[in-house]
């Protein structure tokens, strides 16, 4: 389809980027264009079914259980962080600082070891 002198350059441009969207989504006949975002959830559900990943709804109490352990590591990191502004505040050197600030990223990740490893476990339970 060649451009027309008439024919505005946006509308044409238009056209063609339609034509490309319809190339690269191949599906069914009945369904319109899919979006990057479904593209992509449709690659992971087959790399998914590829690694025999069972996809299992979480129970009411796994959403409790995960939400609390959440809150609760979230609290923790936030009271690293007060100490970690005392702490600093009453710093001496640049070399102390350094330290103190290495024991808080220290801190942080093995507080969201923890929370992973619990969040995990949660989820591998079985739904009661």
């Amino acid at each position: 389809m060649a451009p027309d002198e008439d024919a505005h350059p946006r509308r044409y441009m238009g056209d063609i980027l339609k034509r490309q969207v319809r190339c690269y989504t191949s599906g069914m006949a009945g369904e319109g264009p899919k979006s990057a975002y479904e593209l992509a959830m449709e690659r992971l559900r087959q790399k998914d079914k590829e690694a025999s990943v069972e996809d299992r709804p979480l129970s009411e109490e796994q959403k409790a259980a995960i939400a609390e352990v959440r809150q609760f590591f979230t609290a923790k990191s936030a009271e690293l962080d007060i100490l970690h502004r005392a702490a600093i505040a009453g710093a001496k050197s640049h070399e102390e600082i350094e330290r103190l600030n290495d024991n808080l990223r220290r801190d942080k990740e093995r507080l969201a070891g923890d929370r992973d490893r619990k969040i995990a476990q949660i989820r591998s339970q079985q739904s009661s």
